[in-house]
């Protein structure tokens, strides 16, 4: 059983006991996130929906990014994956959100937003946003890909702990 599937399954009881609903807002994994949760049987009772927001236009359409972040901060920063997990928490059924955005790589990367760094944001209804950032070198885009999705299920579990 590869570490998402664990971490999955964890995420689906623990959500399951506590009654939470929970969306996902992703870029740089284009919905892998939800794609690990969903794989899980029984995922219907707490996956609401995932929001795919690999443009920024989607992520001001659908999460309400505001376009002064992603010009002032960039699609891959702590303001944006903030707005995104906001985002999410108000266009959902859900009282718990995760958002990833980052730089998968091979390409894309600068000196001050390395391919490998990923923004983390965790909204839970009642509670400040919470983000976080990572660095996984360019270990690859797959690799960077499994990461995040593995650090985002692992904030869930922390959230639902």
């Amino acid at each position: 059983m590869s570490p998402a599937n664990s971490y999955a399954k964890q995420v689906i009881e623990l959500a399951r006991t506590r009654g939470v609903k929970i969306a996902t807002a992703e870029s740089c994994t284009g919905g892998l996130i939800a794609g690990a949760l969903t794989d899980i049987a029984g995922s219907s009772a707490v996956v609401d929906r995932g929001f795919v927001t690999y443009s920024n236009s989607a992520k001001m359409e659908m999460l309400e990014v505001s376009p002064e972040t992603l010009q002032a901060f960039g699609a891959v920063s702590s303001r944006t994956a903030q707005q995104m997990a906001e985002g999410a928490l108000a266009h959902s059924q859900a009282s718990l959100t995760v958002s990833v955005t980052g730089i998968a790589g091979p390409g894309g990367g600068s000196a001050d937003k390395p391919v490998g760094l990923v923004w983390f944001g965790l909204a839970q209804a009642g509670k400040p946003t919470r983000t976080l950032s990572r660095k996984f070198g360019d270990v690859g885009r797959d690799r960077v890909r499994a990461l995040t999705v593995e650090q985002a299920l692992r904030l869930l579990i922390d959230a639902l702990g």
